[in-house]
């Protein structure tokens, strides 16, 4: 089931029309009635239900909303025009807003790729692209966008960790773009068949759950820590290389491997034991 654009008439010539119509077959009917002919009486009963069937063809349609039409059960098309407009009175119309809509899911507890229970919610904002389908392909549209999303949502959080120290890995605390990018697919797959378009889907909650809050906050610290020694000891070893590379490319001082060991362990203690406690004042920042 896909759209078709179908034309309508002007609303404000219509209601002159069926006004006039009336007005002039009650004005033979009661104002004249015996020097009316039998073929003049029927003339004016049929233009005061000419009136009748006019004025009930009409209907308003507002900005950004549709109205879709179907005769006895069969799809006829979707009028985008807005005002006051006529079609015909025999076609069922139901309305369809195309305003941009939003709404944030609710809290939902689920477990990441590691297995941590987390907290996750989500802001979506969509519209209907496609009135045939949203009226035709789902039952409550509004609805079923509700459930897709979240279930997508769910989907979702279950295919990254909550958090990971390798820039290289995709996380949710870290690559918020990443992940809304992600669940924006998910949620305009899932929606496709309802006619809605996903504009905008980002993650608007997100948290450990409550009973392993202090222990994940305790496990974070303990992986920044060790994240911050390697990166220093593997600055100093980078320096190390550094200097022994300088001092042979100069060619001043000739080292034996005995002296090169040497002093490659002074220049170790001296980088990595100065430097060596700062990560751990720094991490009370990183939850």
């Amino acid at each position: 089931m896909k759209e078709k654009t179908v034309s309508s008439l002007p609303g404000i010539p219509t209601v002159a029309a069926a006004i006039l119509s009336i007005l002039l077959g009650l004005y033979l009917l009661l104002l004249e009635p015996l020097r009316l002919s039998p073929l003049l009486a029927l003339g004016a009963v049929l233009l005061v239900l000419l009136g009748i069937f006019l004025g009930a063809g009409l209907y308003k349609v507002e900005p950004n909303q549709s109205a879709v039409l179907s005769l006895f059960g069969r799809y006829v098309g979707t009028v985008r025009e807005d005002g006051l407009r006529w079609s015909n009175p025999f076609c069922a119309k139901r309305k369809v807003s195309l305003r941009v809509r939003n709404f944030e899911s609710g809290k939902l507890k689920v477990n990441d790729l590691e297995g941590s229970p987390i907290e996750i919610a989500a802001v979506i904002v969509w519209q209907v692209a496609d009135s045939a389908e949203a009226v035709y392909n789902v039952d409550d549209y509004e609805s079923f966008v509700h459930i897709q999303s979240e279930a997508a949502l769910r989907a979702m959080a279950t295919s990254y960790p909550y958090d990971t120290t390798e820039e290289s890995h995709i996380a949710l605390r870290s690559h918020p773009q990443e992940i809304s990018h992600h669940l924006q697919e998910q949620i305009a797959e899932r929606l496709g068949k309802a006619g809605v378009q996903v504009i905008e889907a980002r993650i608007s909650h997100l948290a450990y759950a409550p009973e392993i809050a202090q222990a994940m906050l305790q496990r974070q610290q303990a992986n920044a820590v060790i994240a911050a020694r390697t990166r220093i000891v593997a600055g100093a070893v980078g320096m190390v290389e550094m200097a022994l590379a300088e001092l042979e490319k100069n060619g001043s001082i000739h080292l034996d491997e005995e002296r090169k060991a040497q002093m490659v362990s002074n220049l170790l203690v001296v980088l990595c034991g100065d430097r060596g406690p700062q990560p751990v004042v720094n991490t009370g920042s990183l939850s």
